[in-house]
Protein backbone atom coordinates (compact mmCIF):
# COMPACT_ATOMS: atom_id res chain seq x y z
CA UNK A 1 0.00 0.00 0.00
CA UNK A 2 1.30 3.18 -0.67
CA UNK A 3 1.41 6.24 1.96
CA UNK A 4 -0.29 9.71 0.93
CA UNK A 5 3.56 10.74 0.53
CA UNK A 6 3.53 8.71 -2.59
CA UNK A 7 0.60 10.16 -4.48
CA UNK A 8 3.04 12.57 -6.34
CA UNK A 9 4.58 9.22 -7.67
CA UNK A 10 1.24 8.61 -9.48
CA UNK A 11 1.57 9.08 -13.44
CA UNK A 12 -0.58 11.78 -15.88
CA UNK A 13 -1.62 8.52 -17.28
CA UNK A 14 -2.78 7.35 -13.83
CA UNK A 15 -4.58 10.45 -12.81
CA UNK A 16 -6.48 10.37 -15.90
CA UNK A 17 -7.76 6.71 -15.67
CA UNK A 18 -8.32 8.28 -12.19
CA UNK A 19 -10.71 11.15 -13.16
CA UNK A 20 -12.31 8.58 -16.03
CA UNK A 21 -12.54 5.88 -13.26
CA UNK A 22 -14.34 8.29 -10.78
CA UNK A 23 -16.31 9.55 -13.23
CA UNK A 24 -17.83 6.25 -14.52
CA UNK A 25 -16.60 6.98 -18.21
CA UNK A 26 -14.46 3.74 -18.11
CA UNK A 27 -15.49 0.42 -15.96
CA UNK A 28 -12.11 -1.15 -17.20
CA UNK A 29 -9.67 1.16 -14.71
CA UNK A 30 -11.56 -0.10 -11.54
CA UNK A 31 -8.16 -0.82 -9.88
CA UNK A 32 -7.02 2.47 -10.29
CA UNK A 33 -9.59 4.11 -7.65
CA UNK A 34 -8.83 1.36 -5.27
CA UNK A 35 -5.17 1.39 -4.95
CA UNK A 36 -5.02 5.16 -4.35
CA UNK A 37 -8.01 5.69 -2.01
CA UNK A 38 -6.91 2.50 0.19
CA UNK A 39 -3.57 4.86 1.32
CA UNK A 40 -5.88 8.19 1.55
CA UNK A 41 -6.15 9.45 5.00
CA UNK A 42 -8.52 12.14 3.76
CA UNK A 43 -11.57 9.90 3.50
CA UNK A 44 -12.09 10.83 -0.12
CA UNK A 45 -14.19 7.82 -1.14
CA UNK A 46 -16.63 8.72 1.43
CA UNK A 47 -16.59 12.67 0.61
CA UNK A 48 -17.12 11.60 -3.18
CA UNK A 49 -19.73 9.70 -2.10
CA UNK A 50 -21.13 12.67 -0.12
CA UNK A 51 -21.81 14.61 -3.31
CA UNK A 52 -25.01 12.43 -3.61
CA UNK A 53 -26.61 14.12 -0.66
CA UNK A 54 -26.37 17.87 -1.65
CA UNK A 55 -29.34 20.17 -2.10
CA UNK A 56 -30.03 20.70 -5.62
CA UNK A 57 -29.88 24.36 -5.47
CA UNK A 58 -26.85 25.53 -4.24
CA UNK A 59 -24.44 26.53 -6.75
CA UNK A 60 -21.11 24.64 -6.56
CA UNK A 61 -17.84 26.00 -7.82
CA UNK A 62 -15.69 23.45 -8.81
CA UNK A 63 -12.26 25.83 -8.87
CA UNK A 64 -12.90 27.44 -5.43
CA UNK A 65 -13.40 23.55 -4.25
CA UNK A 66 -10.30 22.54 -6.08
CA UNK A 67 -8.24 25.30 -4.87
CA UNK A 68 -9.48 24.43 -1.20
CA UNK A 69 -8.25 20.82 -1.47
CA UNK A 70 -5.28 21.20 -3.20
CA UNK A 71 -4.22 23.56 -0.19
CA UNK A 72 -4.91 21.25 2.27
CA UNK A 73 -3.26 18.28 0.32
CA UNK A 74 -0.07 20.56 -0.24
CA UNK A 75 -0.03 21.40 3.82
CA UNK A 76 0.19 17.46 4.97
CA UNK A 77 3.01 16.85 2.16
CA UNK A 78 0.60 15.13 0.02
CA UNK A 79 2.28 16.64 -3.19
CA UNK A 80 6.28 16.66 -3.67
CA UNK A 81 7.45 19.93 -4.31
CA UNK A 82 10.08 18.82 -6.71
CA UNK A 83 7.22 17.00 -8.77
CA UNK A 84 4.22 19.54 -8.31
CA UNK A 85 5.29 22.36 -11.24
CA UNK A 86 5.37 19.64 -13.54
CA UNK A 87 2.39 17.72 -12.73
CA UNK A 88 -0.10 20.35 -11.31
CA UNK A 89 -1.80 21.82 -14.15
CA UNK A 90 -2.71 18.52 -16.07
CA UNK A 91 -3.58 16.90 -12.74
CA UNK A 92 -5.94 19.81 -11.77
CA UNK A 93 -7.63 19.54 -15.16
CA UNK A 94 -8.40 15.90 -15.18
CA UNK A 95 -9.73 16.54 -11.40
CA UNK A 96 -11.96 19.10 -12.60
CA UNK A 97 -13.28 17.52 -15.24
CA UNK A 98 -14.07 14.61 -12.96
CA UNK A 99 -15.70 16.50 -10.16
CA UNK A 100 -17.61 18.74 -12.64
CA UNK A 101 -18.92 15.27 -14.31
CA UNK A 102 -19.74 13.45 -11.07
CA UNK A 103 -21.15 16.91 -9.71
CA UNK A 104 -23.71 16.25 -13.14
CA UNK A 105 -24.39 12.52 -12.33
CA UNK A 106 -25.04 13.02 -8.45
CA UNK A 107 -27.44 15.96 -8.30
CA UNK A 108 -29.78 14.26 -11.41
CA UNK A 109 -32.94 15.85 -12.40
CA UNK A 110 -32.92 18.88 -10.65
CA UNK A 111 -30.84 21.76 -10.79
CA UNK A 112 -27.18 21.89 -12.12
CA UNK A 113 -24.52 24.24 -12.10
CA UNK A 114 -21.48 23.84 -14.03
CA UNK A 115 -18.20 26.68 -14.93
CA UNK A 116 -16.53 26.28 -18.06
CA UNK A 117 -14.10 28.51 -19.04
CA UNK A 118 -10.60 30.06 -18.35
CA UNK A 119 -10.35 31.37 -15.08
CA UNK A 120 -10.97 35.30 -16.05
CA UNK A 121 -13.75 34.62 -18.11
CA UNK A 122 -16.28 31.84 -16.88
CA UNK A 123 -19.13 31.29 -18.22
CA UNK A 124 -21.99 30.07 -16.02
CA UNK A 125 -24.44 27.26 -16.94
CA UNK A 126 -27.92 26.65 -15.11
CA UNK A 127 -29.57 23.36 -16.00
CA UNK A 128 -32.90 22.30 -15.23
CA UNK A 129 -33.92 18.48 -15.60
CA UNK A 130 -36.88 16.97 -17.11
CA UNK A 131 -38.63 16.25 -14.01
CA UNK A 132 -37.28 18.99 -12.04
CA UNK A 133 -39.49 22.87 -12.10
CA UNK A 134 -39.49 26.25 -10.83
CA UNK A 135 -35.94 26.41 -9.83
CA UNK A 136 -35.22 29.89 -8.40
CA UNK A 137 -31.86 31.44 -9.48
CA UNK A 138 -30.67 35.15 -8.42
CA UNK A 139 -27.92 37.14 -10.89
CA UNK A 140 -25.46 38.99 -9.30
CA UNK A 141 -26.99 42.26 -10.10
CA UNK A 142 -29.83 40.85 -7.78
CA UNK A 143 -32.40 39.96 -10.49
CA UNK A 144 -34.19 36.84 -10.02
CA UNK A 145 -35.01 34.02 -12.68
CA UNK A 146 -37.20 31.21 -12.37
CA UNK A 147 -36.62 28.19 -14.89
CA UNK A 148 -39.33 25.82 -16.07
CA UNK A 149 -38.42 22.04 -17.01
CA UNK A 150 -35.89 21.27 -19.73
CA UNK A 151 -34.36 24.84 -19.86
CA UNK A 152 -30.82 26.39 -19.58
CA UNK A 153 -29.80 29.41 -18.59
CA UNK A 154 -26.26 30.57 -19.20
CA UNK A 155 -24.48 33.90 -18.36
CA UNK A 156 -20.77 35.05 -18.00
CA UNK A 157 -19.17 35.56 -14.12
CA UNK A 158 -18.50 39.11 -15.37
CA UNK A 159 -22.00 39.86 -15.82
CA UNK A 160 -23.32 42.90 -14.28
CA UNK A 161 -19.51 44.50 -14.64
CA UNK A 162 -19.52 45.79 -17.92
CA UNK A 163 -23.22 44.51 -19.43
CA UNK A 164 -26.20 42.22 -17.89
CA UNK A 165 -26.41 39.59 -20.90
CA UNK A 166 -27.71 36.11 -20.49
CA UNK A 167 -28.53 33.35 -22.96
CA UNK A 168 -31.79 31.35 -22.52
CA UNK A 169 -32.99 27.76 -23.98
CA UNK A 170 -36.35 26.90 -23.01
CA UNK A 171 -38.79 28.74 -20.56
CA UNK A 172 -38.00 31.40 -17.75
CA UNK A 173 -39.63 34.25 -15.83
CA UNK A 174 -37.53 36.64 -15.17
CA UNK A 175 -37.80 39.94 -12.07
CA UNK A 176 -35.31 42.31 -13.29
CA UNK A 177 -33.93 44.72 -11.41
CA UNK A 178 -33.64 48.21 -12.19
CA UNK A 179 -30.39 49.49 -14.06
CA UNK A 180 -30.98 52.43 -16.58
CA UNK A 181 -27.22 52.40 -17.72
CA UNK A 182 -26.99 48.49 -17.97
CA UNK A 183 -30.36 47.20 -20.24
CA UNK A 184 -30.56 43.48 -19.32
CA UNK A 185 -30.37 41.38 -22.50
CA UNK A 186 -31.61 37.95 -23.32
CA UNK A 187 -30.08 35.73 -25.99
CA UNK A 188 -32.92 33.68 -26.65
CA UNK A 189 -31.85 31.96 -29.98
CA UNK A 190 -34.22 33.25 -32.70
CA UNK A 191 -34.23 37.04 -31.20
CA UNK A 192 -33.37 38.97 -28.16
CA UNK A 193 -35.39 40.59 -25.60
CA UNK A 194 -33.78 44.10 -23.91
CA UNK A 195 -35.35 45.92 -20.51
CA UNK A 196 -34.01 47.99 -18.29
CA UNK A 197 -36.44 46.66 -15.37
CA UNK A 198 -39.57 44.94 -15.71
CA UNK A 199 -41.07 41.49 -15.40
CA UNK A 200 -42.34 39.22 -17.56
CA UNK A 201 -42.20 35.27 -19.45
CA UNK A 202 -39.61 34.45 -22.28
CA UNK A 203 -39.99 31.01 -23.86
CA UNK A 204 -37.08 30.69 -26.64
CA UNK A 205 -38.54 27.02 -28.25
CA UNK A 206 -42.29 26.83 -28.41
CA UNK A 207 -44.87 25.05 -31.15
CA UNK A 208 -44.27 27.62 -33.85
CA UNK A 209 -40.47 27.66 -32.99
CA UNK A 210 -40.94 31.50 -32.30
CA UNK A 211 -39.52 33.37 -29.39
CA UNK A 212 -42.48 34.41 -27.42
CA UNK A 213 -42.22 36.99 -24.62
CA UNK A 214 -45.21 37.83 -22.26
CA UNK A 215 -44.86 41.24 -20.52
CA UNK A 216 -46.24 41.62 -16.71
CA UNK A 217 -45.30 45.00 -15.64
CA UNK A 218 -42.79 47.38 -17.26
CA UNK A 219 -41.67 47.42 -20.99
CA UNK A 220 -39.56 44.99 -22.71
CA UNK A 221 -38.29 45.52 -26.64
CA UNK A 222 -37.91 41.93 -28.65
CA UNK A 223 -35.85 42.56 -31.55
CA UNK A 224 -34.62 40.16 -34.20
CA UNK A 225 -30.96 38.65 -34.67
CA UNK A 226 -30.10 41.40 -37.33
CA UNK A 227 -32.21 44.20 -35.82
CA UNK A 228 -34.11 44.81 -38.18
CA UNK A 229 -37.30 44.04 -37.24
CA UNK A 230 -38.10 44.85 -33.17
CA UNK A 231 -41.46 45.13 -30.85
CA UNK A 232 -42.25 47.13 -28.02
CA UNK A 233 -44.30 45.28 -25.60
CA UNK A 234 -46.34 46.59 -22.62
CA UNK A 235 -48.27 44.80 -19.81
CA UNK A 236 -50.29 42.26 -20.80
CA UNK A 237 -49.20 41.43 -24.64
CA UNK A 238 -47.36 38.71 -26.09
CA UNK A 239 -44.88 38.96 -28.60
CA UNK A 240 -44.08 36.43 -31.01
CA UNK A 241 -40.76 36.84 -33.16
CA UNK A 242 -38.42 34.93 -35.14
CA UNK A 243 -36.38 35.55 -38.75
CA UNK A 244 -39.54 36.21 -40.71
CA UNK A 245 -42.50 37.12 -38.56
CA UNK A 246 -43.58 39.39 -35.61
CA UNK A 247 -46.70 40.26 -33.70
CA UNK A 248 -48.21 41.24 -30.87
CA UNK A 249 -51.20 40.12 -28.96
CA UNK A 250 -53.64 41.11 -25.84
CA UNK A 251 -53.09 38.07 -23.73
CA UNK A 252 -56.10 36.20 -23.35
CA UNK A 253 -55.01 32.98 -21.74
CA UNK A 254 -55.55 32.84 -17.87
CA UNK A 255 -53.45 30.09 -17.62
CA UNK A 256 -50.22 31.48 -19.41
CA UNK A 257 -48.13 31.59 -16.28
CA UNK A 258 -49.69 28.14 -14.46
CA UNK A 259 -45.79 26.66 -14.85
CA UNK A 260 -45.01 28.98 -12.14
CA UNK A 261 -47.86 29.01 -10.30
CA UNK A 262 -49.13 25.84 -10.53
CA UNK A 263 -52.94 27.31 -10.85
CA UNK A 264 -54.90 25.88 -13.36
CA UNK A 265 -58.52 27.61 -13.46
CA UNK A 266 -60.94 26.25 -16.35
CA UNK A 267 -64.59 27.78 -17.22
CA UNK A 268 -65.69 25.58 -19.35
CA UNK A 269 -62.49 24.60 -22.17
CA UNK A 270 -62.30 21.13 -24.04
CA UNK A 271 -60.17 18.73 -22.01
CA UNK A 272 -57.41 18.87 -25.67
CA UNK A 273 -57.24 21.89 -23.86
CA UNK A 274 -56.67 20.49 -20.54
CA UNK A 275 -54.81 17.66 -21.29
CA UNK A 276 -51.90 20.29 -23.07
CA UNK A 277 -52.19 22.17 -20.26
CA UNK A 278 -51.37 19.20 -17.81
CA UNK A 279 -48.23 18.20 -19.69
CA UNK A 280 -46.96 21.54 -19.43
CA UNK A 281 -47.62 22.54 -16.10
CA UNK A 282 -47.39 18.90 -14.12
CA UNK A 283 -45.61 16.95 -16.84
CA UNK A 284 -48.45 14.36 -17.15
CA UNK A 285 -48.98 12.44 -20.43
CA UNK A 286 -52.61 11.91 -20.75
CA UNK A 287 -53.74 9.71 -23.85
CA UNK A 288 -57.53 9.66 -24.64
CA UNK A 289 -58.25 5.95 -26.47
CA UNK A 290 -61.35 7.06 -27.07
CA UNK A 291 -61.45 10.70 -29.24
CA UNK A 292 -64.80 12.11 -28.03
CA UNK A 293 -63.17 12.30 -24.63
CA UNK A 294 -60.98 15.18 -25.64
CA UNK A 295 -64.19 17.16 -26.15
CA UNK A 296 -65.92 17.42 -23.11
CA UNK A 297 -66.03 20.66 -21.43
CA UNK A 298 -64.72 21.13 -17.86
CA UNK A 299 -65.09 23.94 -14.81
CA UNK A 300 -62.53 23.93 -12.56
CA UNK A 301 -59.83 24.59 -10.36
CA UNK A 302 -56.51 22.81 -10.22
CA UNK A 303 -54.28 23.84 -7.59
CA UNK A 304 -50.55 22.28 -6.99
CA UNK A 305 -52.36 18.83 -7.13
CA UNK A 306 -50.56 15.79 -7.07
CA UNK A 307 -50.68 13.70 -11.03
CA UNK A 308 -53.15 10.85 -8.68
CA UNK A 309 -55.58 13.58 -7.54
CA UNK A 310 -55.54 15.12 -10.74
CA UNK A 311 -56.02 12.01 -12.73
CA UNK A 312 -58.97 10.74 -10.33
CA UNK A 313 -60.80 14.18 -10.34
CA UNK A 314 -61.04 14.14 -14.61
CA UNK A 315 -62.44 10.53 -13.88
CA UNK A 316 -64.85 11.45 -11.09
CA UNK A 317 -66.09 14.12 -13.46
CA UNK A 318 -66.88 12.64 -16.89
CA UNK A 319 -67.14 8.71 -15.24
CA UNK A 320 -63.88 7.47 -17.08
CA UNK A 321 -61.54 4.72 -16.20
CA UNK A 322 -57.59 4.76 -16.67
CA UNK A 323 -54.76 2.36 -16.57
CA UNK A 324 -50.80 3.11 -16.24
CA UNK A 325 -48.29 2.64 -18.74
CA UNK A 326 -45.04 3.63 -17.67
CA UNK A 327 -45.57 7.13 -17.40
CA UNK A 328 -48.38 7.72 -19.76
CA UNK A 329 -52.06 7.77 -18.40
CA UNK A 330 -54.76 6.22 -21.18
CA UNK A 331 -58.24 7.07 -19.99
CA UNK A 332 -61.28 5.40 -21.60
CA UNK A 333 -65.16 5.04 -21.30
CA UNK A 334 -66.47 3.34 -18.48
Amino acid sequence: MKDKSDTGNYTDREWEELASALSGENGSHQEMPEKLLSGDDHDIANQWKGLGKMSDDREINVDKAWDNLYSRLNETGSFREESMTRTFSMRRTAMRIAAAVLLLISIGSGVTYLLTGDRFSKEIVVITGSEGKNQSITLPDGSNVLLNRNTRLSYRSSFGKHGRDVALAGEAFFEITRNAEKPFIIDAGKANVKVIGTSFNVISRNIDSAVEVFVKTGKVMLFDNSGVQNLILEPGYVGTMDTKLSGKTLNSNQNYLSWKTGLLVYDGQNLAVVFRDLKKVYNMDIIADDPDILNETWKVEIDNQSQDTIIRLICTSFNLGYSKDGSIFHLSKK
